[in-house]
């Protein structure tokens, strides 16, 4: 892929890795337009990103996907890069019988459905475009559940799934599909973990994240696992069972 000249849409680009992508190919001479929730949190990454287009939407929302699909029909036709990268992760006590249906579904709702209803939405418009792609943003813990993130785990999980059926049903339409499996990354989102629950995981800084995404996404590389998520795929395959335990030491907390 060409990191220069294109136009590309990143949903949940008003913070964390998704603020970083957009101004790095900002900065590379693309025309970018992010998405979020946050009206807020969309007008501070307007003022601290040049040049960049926001749009609020809720990629949960079909009814917003519809109206985000025609807005960038009508002011953004060229668009060739769809980046999915929205998401939220819980930590969740399973043995609480008495979690609200919302909360357990959220992670689903934004991570998974979100995912899949954006593609499903943008494919027409991206299959009349000069060199388009997709990226799904999955994590290493796709492929090694942390207990104490269960159901963000399992959406990252089926991402990565959804991600090799999309790859092989487009495959001879000019459309690449890539995977990004970030590491734990220095963002926002490390909030919602207890101490505890990283303790002696390295954190990777965004920046060398999203510079890492930009050199595989540049040689075509369609799965992108960077640092501990590489380790993470890799432990799954030869060391499944001694891997998982050493990740299910974070439920100790809720025992």
């Amino acid at each position: 892929m060409k990191l220069t000249g294109n136009t590309i849409l990143i949903t949940g680009g008003s913070s964390g890795i998704g603020f970083e992508m957009a101004r790095q190919f900002l900065q590379k001479g693309n025309e970018v337009i992010i998405t979020g929730r946050d009206g807020k949190k969309l007008h501070n990454a307007e003022q601290q990103l040049d040049g960049v287009a926001i749009i609020r939407s809720d990629v949960s929302n079909p009814d917003n996907i519809k109206e985000l699909y025609q807005q960038i029909v009508n002011d953004f036709p060229g668009l060739n890069i769809l980046i999915n990268n929205a998401g939220i992760l819980q930590t969740l006590n399973l043995r609480d019988g008495n979690l609200p249906a919302a909360d357990l579904t959220k992670e689903i709702d934004i991570n998974l459905k979100g995912t899949i209803l954006m593609n499903n939405a943008f494919l027409p418009l991206l299959q009349h475009s000069n060199n388009p792609a997709i990226v799904n943003v999955s994590s290493g813990l796709a492929f090694v559940p942390l207990p104490i993130a269960p159901v963000y785990c399992s959406a990252k999980a089926a991402i990565h799934s959804y991600s090799l059926s999309l790859r092989a049903q487009l495959r001879n339409t000019g459309i690449k599909v890539f995977e990004l499996s970030p590491p734990l990354t220095e963002t926002g989102m490390l909030g919602g973990f207890n101490e505890e629950d990283i303790k002696g995981v390295p954190i990777m800084p965004v920046e060398e994240m999203v510079t890492g995404f930009l050199n595989g996404f540049a040689k075509d590389n369609y799965e992108i696992r960077l640092g501990v998520a590489n380790q993470l795929w890799f432990m799954s395959r030869f060391f499944p069972k001694f891997i998982f335990a050493q990740l299910s030491k974070s439920i100790n907390r809720l025992l």
